[in-house]
């Protein structure tokens, strides 16, 4: 079941930094209150659209869900069934951005407080992405340009970096988190994503529906602004 688009406030005049603070809170609050019900439907239904979505591709890029997030556990295994290698992200000393290999639910352990499980096995360097041909990652909302508004941390930003030139790279939210009304705050380190996938459905951004519909009412709003700027 979709709910409502949630609704974000403006951030102009906020400090990069300050501003995704504000709106991690609210997503994160908006999350919280929905039902394990709805977060496991939600969980097959992600699992049914990334088989589809990453079609023909031998290696993919993942994570592990914690808390709140949309649950990727079952995800993971529909890849993994599917003969499609996984690699997951290595934290390691200082946060690494480092990649382990998927091995199956029962490999993942929590290797330190706070962070999501991660694989046994050979650690491979940041640089492994560049060998994945779809990058699934985590995020608490999603605007038309494709900004992502990411847990904080950085991790993903940072490796997101070495992908190949071209893969794509789908940002996993509920489909309330994708936000039209207003675009999301960024910082000279965000790395912008190129597909989206939500329980409801899947798809590239540049020239989607979303996308097209969304910043065209953004530029009505603008326009709209200006006029009454003007009339004053």
């Amino acid at each position: 079941m979709q709910r409502p688009q949630l609704s974000l406030p403006r951030t102009d005049g906020y400090e990069a930094e300050d501003a995704k603070q504000m709106l991690r809170q609210l997503v994160r609050e908006a999350r919280a209150q929905r039902p394990e019900k709805e977060r496991l439907a939600a969980a097959r239904a992600f699992a049914d659209h990334a088989l589809e979505a990453v079609g023909d591709a031998r290696c993919v890029a993942a994570y592990v869900s914690q808390g709140s997030e949309p649950n990727s556990l079952e995800v993971l295994e529909a890849l993994r069934r599917a003969g499609i290698r996984v690699l997951l992200p290595v934290l390691g000393p200082g946060l690494a951005r480092t990649w382990g290999v998927y091995q199956g639910p029962d490999d993942l352990q929590v290797r330190a407080p706070g962070r999501p499980p991660e694989p046994s096995g050979e650690v491979l360097p940041a640089e492994a992405i560049a060998q994945a041909d779809v990058v699934i990652a985590p995020a608490l909302a999603i605007d038309a340009a494709g900004t992502r508004l990411g847990q904080g941390g950085g991790w993903y930003d940072r490796v997101l970096r070495h992908a190949r030139p071209g893969t794509p790279i789908f940002a996993m939210v509920y489909g309330e988190e994708l936000v039209r009304d207003v675009l999301l705050p960024q910082a000279g380190h965000d790395a912008p994503v190129t597909a989206v996938m939500t329980p409801e459905e899947w798809f590239l951004l540049e020239k989607s529906v979303f996308q097209t519909e969304a910043l065209a009412e953004q530029a009505d709003e603008v326009a709209s602004l200006e006029d009454d700027a003007t009339d004053r």
